[in-house]
């Protein structure tokens, strides 16, 4: 991809992006799967017509689902779900039948009094037995 003049993020080795002026295209790959995307559509549709010289592919449309990401678009924007990961979630811990109720929680509240998340990578204390990490 270095060739085709996209650099590979630092944060992310399966992000590629190309920059020119205001113009931004990026590719991500994960196993099998690719992404392209961008604000330039010539810039899109060549490195989607090299990838295809380079590798068998097939060309499934506008984004729905990726990495359990579910991807709506509307005339208001897009949106992003993970509604089968929590619905997976609640049938693994039995679940799926509760009720939902409005719950208001204050800002900054520990859920858990003895755990230091962010001091201590080490310190994965969690009622549920699940793992969280963002970033």
């Amino acid at each position: 991809m270095k060739n085709f003049g996209y650099t590979e993020s630092n944060s992310d080795h399966t992000l590629f992006l190309k920059r020119d002026g205001k113009k931004l295209t990026a590719l991500i790959v994960y196993l099998d799967d690719i992404v392209v995307t961008g604000n330039d559509t010539g810039e899109k549709l060549k490195l989607q017509k090299y990838l295809s010289q380079e590798f068998e592919m097939k060309d499934l449309g506008n984004l729905k689902y990726f990495l359990g990401i579910e991807v709506a678009r509307s005339a208001n924007g897009i949106f992003l779900s993970q509604r089968k990961y929590v619905l997976d979630l609640l049938a693994e811990t039995g679940l799926l039948g509760c009720k939902p109720a409005d719950t208001p929680i204050e800002m900054n509240h520990k859920l858990c009094e003895d755990a230091d998340w962010a001091g201590s990578i080490t310190d994965k204390r969690y009622p549920s037995g699940y793992f969280t990490f963002v970033g």
